[in-house]
Formats: C-alpha cells, structure tokens, sequence
C-alpha cells in the first residue's frame, strides 16, 4: 500500500471521471483520416488530439480547483498555489495512435504534500482503465486489481515501449534470465502488470507525465515501482514496475556494471 493518508474518494473519482471523458474525446481523432501529424522540437509526433485532450483537462481541473498545479506533456507547467499538482499526459503512445493501433493511453495522476495520491490509465480504445488512490485500492474497470504472483524472472513477461535505448548488456541479462521480452508498450505495458497478465515493465528513458500514475497504481494493486536506481519516483528519467517479487532481480539485470 502507499503511504500517507487516504486520497479523498470524491477527488479519485473525479480523476477517473476526467480521464474517461478525456478518452472520448480522443476517439474522435483515432483513425480518422484528417488527423494532422506534427513534430515537436525533439522529433517526436504531436497531434490536434494530443493538444486538444491536454487542453480540456487543463480547463476542467482549473475550474474545479483553481489552486492546483497543472505539469502536461503539451503546455507550460501552471504553478501550484497550493500543495496538490495534477500530471497530464493526454496521449501516451502518440506513435501508436497516429498509425491506428489500439494501445495508446490518456495518463493522469495527482501528488500532493504526502507524494503520489492518485494514478489513471485509460486505453479507450479497447474499454480498459486502471485506476488507483493512496488507501482506496487499485482498479480495473471497477473491480479489484492485483499484481502476478510470479517471484523469479525465469518465465516471466518483461514488456517495454520499446528496445532501442537498452543497454545492450541488459537485454541479454534479461534473457539469460529465462524472461520472456514483449513490446506491449507505453502506458498499456503498465496496466497490463497492474492486472497481473504479465509480471514487470520497464521504461530506460521517460519523462515524468509519462510514469506520475505508476507509483500509486503499483503500490496499491500489490507490486512495486522504481527508476532504475531503485528510487520509488517518476522523476527519475527512467521507469521499472513490477509485482514485486521479482524486482530486485530485474534490478540487478538492468544493471549490469
């Protein structure tokens, strides 16, 4: 479990609230024909859904709670007037999404004074969503969620958004190891660990929108969550999550020196 006090239960369900309207919105855009695919600075693919989703929330939590901070993958950081900031991620899987693959997700997360208070993954195209709040318990499309029970790596389902950035080391300390390496990537790699299909998720480099839901999300459904440094934070530049009993072990693989 997560520590700290119970998150409200109102604030949780309206999270779950906003990113269930957040995926119905990006269903307009998915597989459309018009869809206008752009490039940011660093080359990576940006969408009128990516903006428009980042844009509704940023407006829907602002009304609601004016004093929040708002961090987005698309907008300028708005600071926080109080302690509580929401973590947007509006399309995680854009690559996914501009080629018509059902797998990408709408990302949310709260933290406030006590760390991580609340974690949403949506995949509205396929009906799934995670949701997690610090005391309340984890989700998956309303009834209970729970990590695998698998405690060694011999066997087990590593996924990842993808291979490009492994060290090459680490790969082949993940094979040895008898995991099986999947590619069922971004955000839907984690909530598939969240609901026990497959056993641990790793992320080399990633921004902290992209991994803000993790921590509560894995905590609370039974597993774990880390850089990969170990540190339980998605400010870490990179992302591990797994059910726990085999973390240390694909910590240790990951990290070959």
């Amino acid at each position: 479990m997560s520590t700290g006090p119970p998150v409200d239960a109102a604030l949780l369900d309206e999270a779950v609230d906003l990113a269930r309207r957040a995926g119905e919105l990006s269903l307009r855009w998915f597989r459309s024909a018009d869809l206008r695919v752009d490039r940011k600075g660093d080359g990576t693919p940006v969408t009128d859904a990516d903006r428009a989703i980042e844009r509704f929330l940023r407006e829907e939590i602002s009304r609601s709670h004016p004093d929040d901070g708002i961090v987005g993958e698309e907008e300028p950081a708005k600071p926080s007037g109080d302690d509580r900031e929401w973590i947007i991620d509006p399309i995680d899987g854009t690559k996914a999404f501009t080629r018509g693959v059902p797998l990408y997700a709408n990302l949310l997360a709260i933290d406030d004074e006590h760390g991580n208070a609340v974690g949403v993954i949506n995949v509205p195209a396929i009906g799934e969503m995670v949701w997690a709040g610090r005391g309340r318990g984890c989700f998956f499309n309303g009834g209970p969620a729970q990590v695998s029970t698998r405690d060694t790596l011999d066997g087990a389902f590593v996924s990842s958004s993808g291979y490009e950035a492994w060290d090459e080391a680490a790969l082949l300390g993940l094979k040895r190891a008898g995991a099986g390496l999947r590619t069922w990537g971004d955000g839907y790699g984690y909530l598939l660990v969240v609901t026990g299909r497959i056993d641990a998720m790793v992320d080399p480099s990633a921004e902290r929108y992209d991994l803000a839901p993790m921590p509560v999300l894995l905590a609370e459904a039974g597993g774990r969550f880390s850089d990969f440094a170990g540190q339980n934070t998605a400010q870490g530049g990179s992302g591990v999550a797994s059910n726990g009993g085999l973390h240390d072990h694909l910590l240790s693989c990951l990290n070959p020196a």
